[in-house]
């Protein structure tokens, strides 16, 4: 097995409503290895946006450990996480975040805005989008884009900047079902070619694309495989 290059020991988090306290997770413990597709699946109230925020360092938990690539997250600063989101975790999402007014190209480059080396961004950023197959929509806006296109975009974007992990929230949840399924093959098909991906969803039918599925209820992990 792949070295994990994501630990959680013990993880709790609670929100306080009024006079209420939300117990959102319960004890979970986990590893998440180098390489691997893997679904974080259950209902709504399940706790997997919550552990989905602990893991994209969003937000930290009110009690346990979270290493990843063997940093206790909790011992970093807010810069160090700053950077950490936007150079090793690729994020994904349902309704897809794209800029309105940009091409897909410049999408695709916005993580890169401040970098150095246009030449270098030029091909990271020109492999990403033929990797998700939309060479041909190099120039074309969000609004031009089937949702299929404008997912293959977001993916496109949380690839282009080689990350140690992308994370992806519901990317099937706006998609019809033929859609869908294109966009979890094209995450096989990325992590046939090494890249790890993390997907939260609802959608019981993601996992047969997964070689891993953890299934969570009422804030903890009730089946692993």
């Amino acid at each position: 097995m792949t070295k994990p290059f994501a630990i959680l020991k013990e993880i709790e988090k609670k929100f306080v409503m009024g006079d209420t306290e939300i117990h959102a997770l319960k004890n979970v413990s986990l590893e998440l290895h180098i390489g691997t597709l893997t679904a974080i699946m259950g209902p709504s109230g399940s706790g997997k946006s919550t552990l989905m925020n602990i893991l994209g360092c969003l937000d930290p938990p009110t009690k346990g450990e979270y290493f990843l690539m063997d940093q206790n997250v909790a011992h970093l600063s807010d810069i160090t996480l700053s950077t950490i989101r936007a150079t090793q975790i690729g994020f994904v999402f349902q309704s897809f975040n794209l800029i309105s007014q940009l091409s897909v190209y410049d999408n695709v480059a916005l993580p890169f805005l401040y970098q150095p080396h246009p030449k270098e961004v030029k091909e990271r950023v020109l492999y990403a989008i033929d990797k998700v197959g939309l060479s041909h929509r190099l120039t074309h806006r969000p609004n031009q884009l089937s949702g299929g296109e404008m997912q293959r975009t977001a993916i496109a974007r949380a690839f282009a900047i080689n990350p140690t992990f992308i994370l992806a929230d519901e990317p099937t949840g706006n998609l019809d079902t033929e859609t869908g399924n294109s966009i979890l093959t094209l995450f096989e098909d990325l992590n046939q070619q090494g890249v790890t991906i993390l997907i939260i969803t609802h959608d019981p039918s993601v996992s047969t694309h997964c070689q891993r599925t953890i299934k969570m209820r009422d804030g903890q992990i009730i089946h692993d495989q």
